[in-house]
């Protein structure tokens, strides 16, 4: 409804009177920090929360003004110094010098201490009432409101109309500009998560069916104990460190297509042996957002498919808990199923998200929440895994075959709260030594890996050096470049390879939308990421670490099982006969949730839950790298890496990936160019490195000295 001028004056003084009753009442945590008459004469906007397709030529007109949007979340933001407080709260929870040390607290222990004081909360809350709004609850840490309400509510308390727009032949909804809030309330409003129903992407690529030319007709299927022969994790399940006690919580906004999928999949490949007693479980964790079962989601149901698998394969004793809530009109179920999950009462001690969203596109309140909510998380004890995503440097350009928008990253994954997975690829094709690595027969549970196996970044790009140079060309880039070959326009024009990057949009406004630049700023660089290799750029930079997730195109793949068949769009098959004929798919969506598997082994093995793993592993990685790198640790050293590493540094190949524009695109002639820094000069975006990189982060890992080394 629609609220006269006179109406809302007479509502400003009823608030002001509001403010006077509640100050008299007992001290907030916080200070308060609305202090004014909420007059909504006097508005500001909130910049960096439009979407980049809501333009003029995708709108299809403004909605009906009745049209219901149910379960929107208003973001609040806690008082700076208390946001510093609580900063270095989180870090001293991992320093065992400090009296916090693995002092974890309750998610209402955290809102008592660390959210907006009540009295704000009930200035907002009334403020949304007074318009219409319907205020389904406020989660329990003080940061969050649920509100549902109708698109001429919206208009009417934000300033903004909700419109269709057709997008690629698909009907949606979003606003047309940025939200507006009284001038009163910008000190505690940080903004509404979405406005919009466009959704976050998976995380994982499907086995293309190559034409391929770099140096084998053979492909390798990549089952469990593959995994557990690379990484070395057979002598752990043999010292009974399995993830026994453990649960790993995956996250989702769909249900799996079966349940007997992962159970075949755990028979097939010998996950039993070390446990007959691990459990599925799909739960829908309710709070103060109501969570819908989602059902089965096409195109999702592959993710969490896939997600709860390859947890199992890293951990078979652990315990599987997938936490899926519906998508509501402008919230992406997962984030509510996690938000439920760390304002609950037994919050998760370790999840994996493998969805994304580049921080330019998702703009800066979203961006706020997942910072918010993995922040809460870690100061709970729970230690995040999210996929850096399948794009390279090109984010923003996930799931296409050129890269316009330049150089960007995930806003899921570079917060400072959670371990960002990038992805490899097995370099043993490249150098012509697959029988080296791998016998011609398999075991009784399909693996044939013989030891660990040098790794290059996962690329799939032209862009890729390596491929270029197989295929016999000297560059990537120009007429003559690899790129602008018949051979690289016919089946490498990708952006699919591991992704990395610079936090550049987390907060601010982009000039050009999706495109990090006019107000953008990316995330602080956290204390704990200071290693050899990772620049001196004041920003968070991604991956964190990494782990093998190609699709195939140097002859090696992820295989799962998913006995929906009838989505062949997504290359599944059933799960019958030689696994060679299952579904086959690469992606930091099987990365992301194996490292939270590997985080299964640590906790058991530890007997504690560790929150946020980074400065740890950064920890060790130092230690490892030293000032200037470990030649013994070299993923490529002549004869295999050291058995004493705990991270293998990748070092060589890149995860460049083909674009066209001007935006972050070297293109010196030709109609394809390669991402890079530069415009005008050959500087790709990203190489491998000494020690951290862009494309690889610390690198893979050896998981048995891992978790005898945490």
């Amino acid at each position: 409804m629609f609220i006269r001028r006179e109406s809302r004056s007479l509502i400003s003084l009823m608030m002001l009177a509001g403010l006077c009753s509640l100050t008299s009442g007992a001290m907030a945590s916080a200070r308060q920090l609305i202090t004014h008459t909420v007059d909504p004469a006097h508005t500001i906007e909130l910049y960096g929360n439009t979407r980049p397709e809501a333009t003029a030529e995708n709108d299809a007109g403004k909605v009906d003004d009745g049209l219901v949007v149910e379960h929107m979340q208003l973001l609040l933001k806690r008082p700076a110094e208390l946001d510093a407080q609580l900063k270095q709260f989180v870090e001293s929870l991992t320093s065992k010098s400090s009296s916090n040390y693995h002092q974890w607290l309750s998610a209402k222990e955290f809102g008592d201490t660390y959210g907006v004081s009540s009295n704000d909360i009930s200035v907002v809350k009334a403020w949304l009432q007074n318009y219409g709004f319907k205020v389904n609850g406020v989660q329990t840490n003080q940061m969050l409101i649920d509100f549902s309400g109708t698109a001429g509510q919206i208009h009417a308390a934000f300033g903004t109309e909700i419109h269709s727009y057709n997008v690629k032949g698909v009907s949606h909804i979003a606003n047309n500009s940025n939200p507006r809030i009284p001038e009163a309330l910008g000190e505690v409003v940080h903004g509404v998560v979405s406005l919009h129903d466009f959704r976050p992407h998976t995380n994982y690529k499907p086995k293309p069916a190559y034409t391929y030319t770099s140096g084998t007709s053979t492909l390798q299927a990549i089952v469990p104990q593959d995994l557990w022969t690379i990484y070395n994790l057979t002598p752990l399940f043999s010292a009974g460190i399995t993830g026994s006690g453990q649960t790993i919580t995956i996250i989702e906004d769909t249900n799996i297509y079966s349940t007997s999928d992962w159970s075949t999949f755990r028979s097939t490949f010998g996950l039993n042996t070390y446990s007959t007693t691990a459990t599925l479980t799909q739960v829908h964790p309710t709070g103060s957002t109501t969570c819908t079962n989602p059902g089965t989601v096409k195109g999702n149901e592959v993710e969490a498919e896939l997600d709860v698998e390859w947890a199992s394969a890293g951990a078979p004793a652990a315990n599987i808990q997938l936490a899926s809530c519906k998508d509501t009109t402008t919230t992406f179920g997962g984030l509510i199923a996690l938000q439920n999950l760390v304002n609950g009462t037994t919050p998760p001690t370790i999840v994996s998200m493998s969805y994304g969203e580049c921080e330019a596109e998702n703009g800066a309140t979203a961006n706020a929440a997942y910072n918010t909510v993995y922040q809460q998380a870690v100061a709970e004890g729970t230690s995040v895994y999210v996929s850096a995503g399948d794009e390279g440097a090109a984010s923003c350009d996930a799931d296409l075959t050129n890269s316009t928008h330049g150089i960007g990253v995930s806003g899921f994954a570079s917060t400072p709260y959670n371990v960002a997975v990038g992805g490899t690829d097995f370099g043993d094709t490249y150098a012509g030594t697959n029988s080296t690595y791998w016998n011609t027969t398999n075991t009784s549970v399909y693996g044939s890996a013989k030891s660990y196996v040098p790794e290059i970044p996962w690329n799939d790009s032209c862009a890729s050096s390596l491929l270029a140079s197989k295929e016999g060309y000297s560059a990537t880039y120009g007429t003559s470049g690899f790129c602008n070959s018949t051979t690289g326009k016919a089946s490498y024009l990708t952006t699919a390879s591991g992704s990395g990057g610079p936090s550049g949009c987390a907060t601010g406004s982009p000039k050009t939308s999706g495109v990090v630049g006019g107000t953008c700023a990316g995330y602080a660089k956290p204390s704990w990421q200071s290693l050899v290799g990772n620049p001196s750029d004041g920003v968070r930079d991604l991956p964190d670490v990494s782990l093998f997730a190609a699709n195939g195109v140097w002859g090696h793949y992820y295989v799962f099982c998913d006995s929906d068949t009838g989505d062949r769009n997504q290359g599944n098959a059933a799960c019958t006969g030689a696994p060679s004929g299952w579904s086959g798919a690469g992606g930091t969506s099987f990365a992301s949730p194996i490292w939270a598997a590997f985080q299964a082994l640590v906790n058991q093995h530890t007997g504690a839950k560790q929150g946020n793993p980074n400065p740890t592993l950064y920890s060790l990685a130092k230690t490892e790298y030293g000032a200037s790198g470990s030649t013994t640790c070299n993923s490529s050293a002549t004869g295999g890496p050291a058995s004493s590493c705990i991270f293998y540094d990748v070092t060589q190949g890149d995860m460049d990936v083909n674009c066209t524009g001007t935006n972050n695109c070297y293109k010196p002639s030709g109609t394809y160019g390669v991402l890079s820094t530069s415009d005008s000069t050959y500087t790709k975006a990203f190489g491998t490195g000494t020690g951290w990189d862009y494309a690889t982060g610390i690198g893979s890992v050896n998981v048995y000295n891992l978790v005898m080394g945490w």
